[in-house]
């Protein structure tokens, strides 16, 4: 069977993609990948509330779920800290397939977004980060390139800029981060793995319960009724933002607002009042370059463009 194989080297102010050459990995670990704003810190949180079920979740997710490639995270302190997790272990990733080695024996979960209603989180992500996140993501001791310039204060420079500028040779967007096209894309070539499940963001919005039964069935925990119903409850978007503390940890102090402006809106569509015709056109053209028509349209519409998706 055709498998994955790391082709790309992904560094620059947020991304160290050789590190995971040394991570020690464990069977059964599930890796929660996005490329960015498509619902990871909410994945990351419906994994952990599987996992500790009618128990104390032991810690903020972000510490628990360490995002392993972030280069500013001091990567010595999360090897210990998932070395002496005894539970099963559930980690997160921005990186594309093409920059991360692949193991059979882990589990995958793939959370897509439409990529205008990726824009718009980003937007409000990127354009809120507050100067102690600059501080640090731009450390002159441990950055790589270029540093992480300001957002743009106007969203239709940004649009511009992020649907037509990569970041690395290989990207036509994503610019000043990385692609969501292509990353997207380095996934779906790959989704007939029976170790990878795809959820989209707006699937899971209209029917949490259906579409966390299923990811509980791929990561084959039981769980009941009872604690399926209470699992809705605990990361729908209102709890969250109440509960932000707790799932972000110290890393709130990275966004103007703290963690109630990391989870913002967690809607869809909020595009249609910013984008007009011209802006589409750049939309329709990065599809072009770097979509198939499949992903597209998954990206787009989820499940139902692709009923039979895993």
């Amino acid at each position: 069977m055709n498998l994955p194989s790391v082709t790309r080297v992904y560094e620059n102010h947020h991304l160290d993609s050789p590190r995971w050459e040394r991570f020690a990995t464990r069977p059964g670990d599930i890796l929660v990948t996005t490329a960015y704003k498509s619902g990871t810190t909410w994945m990351q949180t419906i994994v952990a509330n599987l996992l500790f079920q009618e128990q104390e979740i032991p810690g903020p997710i972000m510490d628990l779920s360490p995002w392993i490639d972030m280069r500013p995270n001091d990567f010595t302190a999360i090897q210990e800290i998932t070395a002496a997790q005894s539970h099963r272990r559930f980690l997160k990733t921005h990186l594309p397939l093409d920059g991360i080695p692949f193991k059979s024996d882990m589990r995958y979960i793939y959370v897509g977004r439409d990529l205008r209603d990726v824009f718009m989180s980003m937007w409000n992500h990127y354009g809120n980060h507050s100067d102690l996140f600059f501080d640090v993501i731009n450390n002159p001791d441990s950055l790589h390139g270029e540093p992480l310039p300001r957002c743009p204060e106007d969203i239709k420079a940004y649009w511009r800029q992020w649907s037509t500028k990569g970041s690395f040779d290989w990207e036509h967007d994503g610019y000043p981060h990385w692609s969501a096209s292509h990353h997207a894309q380095t996934w779906w070539d790959y989704r007939h793995l029976s170790n990878i499940l795809f959820i989209h963001h707006q699937d899971l919005l209209d029917d949490p319960s259906g579409e966390i039964a299923r990811i509980a069935e791929f990561l084959e925990i039981d769980t009941s009724a009872n604690n399926l119903a209470k699992i809705v409850e605990a990361v729908s978007f209102k709890t969250m933002q109440a509960n932000s503390d707790n799932v972000l940890g110290n890393a709130q102090v990275f966004w103007n607002g703290g963690g109630k402006r990391f989870l913002n809106k967690g809607t869809n569509g909020r595009w249609r009042e910013v984008l007009d015709e011209n802006d589409l056109k750049l939309y329709e053209a990065l599809k072009q370059r770097s979509l198939s028509e499949s992903c597209a349209a998954w990206l787009e519409q989820g499940r139902a463009a692709c009923p039979d998706l895993n």
